[in-house]
C-alpha cells in the first residue's frame, strides 16, 4: 500500500549563525518550475507557523541564542509532526536551520512513545553541542543534543544563564527520545572537541564521506542500517551542507569533502527504502548565499522528488 505523503514546511531560521535559511522553501519552490512546474500544485505543503519577527530582538542568550522562541518552535513542529504521524501519513518536513529537526524527533517519539527511535544523520556537522559547550551559541548546532538529553558538562566552556537552562531542560524532555546506540552519523567531517567527545564516549558511528565513496551507496545504507537493527521507526534528517560546496554554497556552513548529488541522491534512496523509515527532513537550504543564482534549491530538488515519488510509490 502507497504511504500518504505529507510535506510540511517549517521555515524557522532562529537557530542560524547566517540570515536566509528561511527562503528555503521558497528557492525550492522556485527551482520546482524548471524541472516539474506543477509539483507544488499536485503536492502542496503544509506550514508551521515561524517566530522569526524574534530576529530583530538583541539576543539576551548569548550561549544559546534566541533559545526561548526555539523552545516554542520545538512544541509547534512536535505537535504538528505527532498529528501528521498519528493520522498515518509520512511527513516529508522542508526545514530553515537544522534546530528545528529537535522538534520533529520531539513529534515523532510523541506520536509513538513506546517505539523505539533511530536516527540517521547526514550532514557535515555533529550538532551534538549545548549552551555549556557551543563556541558559538547558534542553536543549529544543539538539535541532537536535545534528542540525547546530553548536556557534556564534562566538556563545559560556558556558564548558561538561568533562564537558558530552564528553556534548555525544556526541550530535552523528560528523558531521552534516542539512544545514543540508536544514532548513526553519515558524511559529518567538522566537529569540535565536545562533541567528538560525545561520539567517542558512546561510540556513535560515522561512515565519513571518504568511506561512503568506497562503499557506494547500497553498502552505506547497509552499514548505517546494521547500527538500527534494533530500531523499530528511523527518522531520516538530510542537511544539504552534507554536499561539497562544489554542487553549491548556497547553505549557512559549507564544508570541503562532502558527497556529490548524485551520491547523496543514491544514499537517501536506499534509506527510505527501509519500511521502518517514518518521517524524512531536509534543511538549511540558503538561496541568499548562493553563489550560483538558485543552485542549491535546484540540486535539493533534483533530490527531493525522487525521495517523494519513491515514497509515493512503496
Amino acid at each position: 500500500m502507497a504511504k500518504e505523503l505529507e510535506i510540511i514546511g517549517v521555515m524557522s531560521e532562529l537557530g542560524a549563525g547566517t540570515r536566509g535559511a528561511s527562503l528555503g522553501l521558497d528557492a525550492l519552490q522556485v527551482a520546482s518550475l524548471k524541472y516539474d512546474r506543477s509539483f507544488f500544485q499536485r503536492h502542496p505543503e503544509k506550514k508551521v507557523a515561524t517566530l522569526n519577527h524574534r530576529l530583530y530582538k538583541e539576543v539576551q542568550e548569548p550561549y544559546a541564542k534566541r533559545l526561548d522562541a526555539i523552545a516554542e518552535m520545538y512544541r509547534r513542529i512536535e505537535t504538528t509532526i505527532s498529528s501528521s504521524l498519528k493520522k498515518g501519513k509520512f511527513p516529508m518536513v522542508i526545514s530553515g536551520d537544522h534546530s528545528n529537526a529537535g522538534g520533529t524527533i520531539a513529534g515523532i517519539k510523541r506520536a509513538y512513545p513506546k517505539k523505539r527511535l533511530g536516527v540517521v544523520w547526514v550532514d557535515a556537522h555533529a550538532d551534538l553541542h549545548s549552551p555549556y559547550t557551543s563556541p558559538s551559541g547558534n542553536v543549529h548546532g544543539m538539535p541532537l543534543a536535545t534528542a540525547l538529553h546530553e548536556d557534556n558538562t564534562v566538556c563545559q566552556n560556558n556558564q548558561p544563564e538561568e533562564e537558558t537552562i530552564w528553556h534548555w531542560n525544556e526541550m530535552k524532555g523528560s528523558n531521552k527520545r534516542v539512544l545514543p546506540k540508536d544514532l548513526v552519523f553519515i558524511g559529518v567531517r567538522s566537529t569540535e572537541v565536545p562533541e567528538q567527545e560525545i561520539m567517542k564516549r558512546y561510540n556513535i558511528p560515522n561512515i565519513t564521506v571518504e568511506e561512503s565513496k568506497k562503499l557506494g551507496a547500497d553498502k552505506t545504507v547497509e552499514k548505517a542500517y546494521s547500527h538500527l537493527k534494533d530500531c523499530d521507526i528511523i527518522y531520516v534528517s538530510f542537511d544539504v551542507d552534507s554536499m561539497d560546496p562544489s554542487v553549491s554554497e548556497g547553505t549557512g556552513t559549507p564544508v570541503p569533502g562532502g558527497f556529490s548529488e548524485m551520491e547523496v541522491r543514491n544514499i537517501l534512496l536506499g534509506l527510505l527504502r527501509d519500511e521502518r523509515v517514518c518521517c524524512f527532513e531536509m534543511v538549511e537550504i540558503n538561496p541568499l548565499l548562493d553563489l550560483k543564482g538558485n543552485s542549491m534549491a535546484e540540486a535539493a530538488f533534483r533530490i527531493f522528488k525522487p525521495l517523494y515519488e519513491s515514497l509515493e510509490n512503496q
